[in-house]
């Protein structure tokens, strides 16, 4: 069996913790004594250094991030649909009703039907 390889970007989750962060308006700081990471944890992750596997978790737990968006390979594993992505996206919005997401689900199918080429 060949062996597959695959990184994580750490670059990209900073980026998008770091979006997740200015949304919630919150110093990192705020985000160390939230999160359980140490705050030297998050400065190196900010010079482009990983963070070991707890502290990835327990960001990714915090933040609600799915690590998994972050793995990169070569080709191995397929990209799911944007229109599944996008499902997954609105039902896990804890700011949406049941109700909400499905109406939303929708109508960005019935858009993206007609407008894709």
């Amino acid at each position: 069996m060949e062996a597959k390889s695959g990184w994580f970007d750490c670059s990209a989750f900073y980026e998008a913790l770091d979006a997740h962060r200015r949304a919630l308006q919150l110093t990192w700081k705020q985000i160390a004594a939230e999160s359980g990471v140490s705050a030297s944890t998050l400065t190196r992750m900010a010079q482009g250094r990983r963070p070991d596997v707890d502290g990835l978790a327990a960001l990714a737990a915090w933040s609600g991030l799915n690590a998994d968006d972050f793995v990169r390979s070569h080709g191995d594993r397929p990209t799911p649909e944007p229109l599944a992505r996008i499902s997954t996206f609105l039902r896990a919005d804890k700011n949406l009703t049941p109700e909400a997401a499905t109406a939303l689900d929708e109508v960005i199918k019935a858009t993206y039907e007609r407008l894709r080429s």
